[in-house]
């Protein structure tokens, strides 16, 4: 995208005047993000990007909502949409990336036994759903991923490779970074699992858990048949819990699986160290805490 600076004010104005909520990533090599809003305001948003020639031909994902799901608007420009930090040998997913696959293209493949599947999300998505069978890269974040990928070359060598993330974004440029490392069979689940859940004829088949999204729903469904499972657990009594939870002890917030009864009996702490400084800090401050 040419002048993404200018692109970015453009973009902000468009949003401000249909009265949209989300949070929006603009880069050179095009923009990610999630809006909300009215009906009418999210179709004509829709329309203004589909007749724009710098996003003509963008992918939506429509998911209903009772209301807002952003406290606000928050538009960045970044150096890229995904970031892998790969310097001089940085490319663009628009001149190499994997093969896409429909959902219904995925889910044949994935019985194969020549495939592989890898999670490019981050741990706390993972723990709350994913595909059964696959893998997921012990890094602690997204740009860590090529140095894996070199690292176990020998366990990614002769298999098809089937990459998915949240909604196919990062896998864009993941894919093809595998690609630009030699792997031949390189694959991508097109729209990412959001998609996936909404297929008509797969609904969501083989995916364990929820999915979890950046905003205020936090975890959507995906799984919609009779093997649709919880795969999370309640930090504090181990039982099956999909309810993410931010720790009451404000210096900590730390977001953790807890379930109604825990959330209540623990007072929303994730541990006793965050509660007895929680008490401690509303005491030095003269504050009773029962």
């Amino acid at each position: 995208m040419e002048d993404s600076e200018g692109y970015l004010v453009e973009h902000t104005e468009l949003c401000e005047a249909l009265q949209l909520r989300g949070r929006i990533l603009i880069a050179d090599e095009g923009l990610n993000g999630t809006v909300s809003g009215r009906l009418d305001m999210t179709e004509a948003y829709m329309q203004a990007l589909n007749t724009d020639p710098r996003t003509k031909g963008i992918q939506f994902k429509v998911d209903p909502a009772p209301g807002h799901a952003f406290p606000k608007l928050s538009i960045k420009r970044r150096k890229e949409v995904v970031t892998l930090d790969l310097g001089e040998d940085d490319f663009s997913p628009d001149e190499t990336t994997g093969k896409h696959l429909s959902p219904v293209q995925w889910r044949n493949l994935m019985s194969e036994d020549d495939t592989i599947l890898l999670d490019a999300r981050n741990q706390y998505e993972w723990e709350l759903g994913h595909f059964e069978g696959a893998l997921l890269p012990p890094v602690e974040n997204f740009r860590e991923l090529p140095d894996w990928v070199r690292e176990n070359r020998s366990r990614l060598e002769g298999k098809k490779i089937m990459t998915y993330c949240t909604g196919g974004i990062r896998c864009e440029k993941f894919s093809g970074f595998l690609l630009r490392e030699g792997f031949s069979d390189v694959y991508q689940l097109d729209g990412g699992i959001v998609s996936y859940g909404k297929e008509a004829g797969v609904e969501g088949e083989g995916f364990s858990g929820k999915c979890y999204v950046f905003d205020e729903r936090v975890a959507v469904e995906v799984n919609h048949t009779s093997g649709a499972k919880v795969v999370s657990r309640c930090q504090h009594c181990s039982g099956t819990s999909d309810r993410y939870v931010n720790c009451g002890w404000s210096r900590c917030n730390r977001q953790y699986f807890c379930c109604p009864t825990c959330n209540k009996d623990q007072r929303r702490f994730c541990s006793s160290v965050c509660a007895e400084a929680a008490i401690l800090s509303l005491a030095a401050m003269g504050i009773g805490c029962d």
